[in-house]
């Protein structure tokens, strides 16, 4: 379990939970929820524990106490990966009945970072189904620093696509979520739907749920990804539950007859 006071543990500053290494800041946390993961129907790793370490900025990634995780379940054929910001990693086989996850289990047994050492990293993915307490958790663990807020507006909302607009509305959701810009969230009756078509790839978002995503057809062309919409959202964001949302690094988007600068995000 990390300790409290951190700044006497890593060989390296310690500020505010950020462990810097001789190459980036890595970000390391004790979490406070009870985290399990499946795989074959049994519990590959169950902790009170968990360790929540921010591989990337935008979200983190559970690292579990190694007396946590069915060990008995992990195989070692030698592999190994380096990361900069962690070091050497042990990469295990996962094997439940006749499934098997290979490389699905790190160990950084011999990483610069100390808090990382006696802790596995199973690869999300690999596993069948991840629960914070009791409830499944999709695409990512969530993080403590995200903040989902969904407001209703009387702002009028214009999208447009190379002169064509998709869609207008007065009384658009706005949902302001951490990191991201504001996106708005416009009902199906302010929507050109005779300009879009479904069927697009579908997304997921452990604070929202699954999005499936929307092409546009303008000037005989279809540009694909426009926009999106929530069938069935997530408990917490049920107020944007069959609204479209357009994004707004996409088209040109007017609040209040201005017209908004396209954002640089992932999503461009």
């Amino acid at each position: 379990m990390l300790p409290e006071s951190r700044n006497e543990r890593l060989p390296g500053r310690v500020v505010a939970g950020m462990a810097t290494t001789s190459t980036r800041e890595l970000r390391i946390e004790q979490g406070a929820k009870r985290v399990r993961a499946y795989l074959g129907g049994q519990a590959v790793a169950d902790t009170l524990r968990p360790v929540l370490v921010w591989e990337n900025p935008y979200y983190p990634a559970y690292y579990v106490p190694v007396t946590d995780v069915r060990t008995d379940l992990l195989t070692d054929y030698g592999r190994t990966k380096h990361w900069p910001s962690r070091g050497n990693a042990h990469l295990f086989d996962v094997t439940v009945g006749d499934r098997t996850a290979v490389d699905a289990a790190w160990r950084f047994e011999e990483s610069p970072v100390e808090e990382l050492r006696g802790l596995v990293r199973l690869d999300w993915d690999a596993m069948d189904a991840w629960f914070e307490e009791d409830e499944e958790v999709y695409t990512h663990p969530r993080s403590p620093y995200t903040r989902i807020d969904i407001l209703a507006s009387s702002r009028t909302v214009r999208v447009e696509l190379d002169g064509v607009v998709l869609a207008e509305s007065h009384s658009p959701r706005l949902l302001f979520e951490t990191g991201l810009p504001v996106r708005y969230y416009l009902p199906k009756t302010d929507v050109r739907l005779d300009l879009l078509d479904a069927g697009g790839r579908v997304t997921h978002c452990p604070y929202k749920g699954s999005a499936e995503h929307l092409s546009a057809r303008v000037g005989g062309e279809t540009r694909p990804e426009i926009a999106w919409s929530y069938r069935t959202p997530l408990p917490e964001s049920q107020k944007i539950t069959g609204l479209v949302a357009f994004y707004n690094e996409k088209v040109d988007l007017y609040v209040d007859g201005v017209l908004q600068d396209r954002p640089h995000t992932k999503f461009g």
